[in-house]
Parts: structure tokens; C-alpha cells; sequence
């Protein structure tokens, strides 16, 4: 979405994997807007940087997040229908396989633009690539 990010994440310490993702995020997005001169793009993350945060210039990400511990197999699919309708809603798509970044294709059989995790790397590390792709950038291969 243009405005917001959902996603259902799992890991030790969820808290710390959130925020190395907006970081690494925010970064990457903010170096490519400075690569291809974006001015306006970057006036307003500029503009809507904190005060306090005198240590940067732009500020891409709200602060906090806002999880939701999911409990059991029925809360995780009305989660993820909630996700995959969510563009469906805002009436951008009228079906929600046509969101290009999606998973619902995935989860519909058929393929998508984005690899759900397999469990092969850790979650936030899969976020990475993800983000990576969608921003046709290269990602890093330290994922520290």
C-alpha cells in the first residue's frame, strides 16, 4: 500500500528484526531517491522528519509498529485475507491477484512477484530481499 505496510512476521525477537527492516528499508529507499534526483519526494520526508531526530535529514518510517500476537490457524487466515483484500478495499484492484505485490498469487497457486518465506532464511532477512526486488536494487549480502 501506498501509505502503510502489513505483513505477518515471526522471530525471536520481533521487535529488533521490525526495526532492522525499516532500517535497512529506509536506507535503500531514501539512497535511491538521492541516485535518481526525486527533490520532491525527499522534501517530504525532510519535512516530516521528527525534530528531535537532529541526527538525519529525512525520516521515511512512523515510529513503532503495531503488532498483533496470532493465536491460532483461523486468526492467521483472517489475517492474511485482510492483507490480500486490503488493496481490493481501497479500490485499487477489483480482484486481489491483480495487486502486483501480494502474496494472495502464491497462496492462489500460481505465481507472484514476491517469494513467501520457506523458512530457509530468517524472516527479516526474506523482508530484505523482498523489498529488494521491489526496488529493483540490488540487496546486500551482509544482512548484519
Amino acid at each position: 500500500m501506498e501509505k502503510h505496510l502489513h505483513l505477518i512476521a515471526s522471530a525471536e525477537n520481533l521487535a529488533k528484526e521490525i526495526a532492522n527492516f525499516k532500517s535497512f528499508t529506509a536506507r535503500t529507499i531514501i539512497d535511491k531517491l538521492q541516485q535518481n534526483p526525486s527533490s520532491y519526494w525527499l522534501e517530504q520526508l525532510r519535512l516530516h522528519k521528527q525534530p528531535y531526530k537532529a541526527d538525519q535529514n529525512y525520516q521515511l518510517w512512523q515510529e513503532g509498529s503495531h503488532p498483533q500476537a496470532i493465536l491460532s490457524e483461523a486468526m492467521l487466515r483472517q489475517k492474511l485475507e485482510y492483507i490480500h483484500h486490503n488493496p481490493m478495499r481501497r479500490g485499487y484492484v477489483d480482484d486481489p491477484g491483480h495487486w502486483r505485490y501480494s502474496s494472495y498469487r502464491d497462496y492462489a497457486g500460481s505465481s507472484g512477484v514476491l517469494t513467501p518465506w520457506s523458512g530457509e532464511l530468517p524472516s527479516w532477512q526474506v523482508l530484505k530481499i523482498a523489498i529488494g526486488i521491489y526496488l529493483e536494487c540490488p540487496y546486500p549480502t551482509n544482512f548484519t
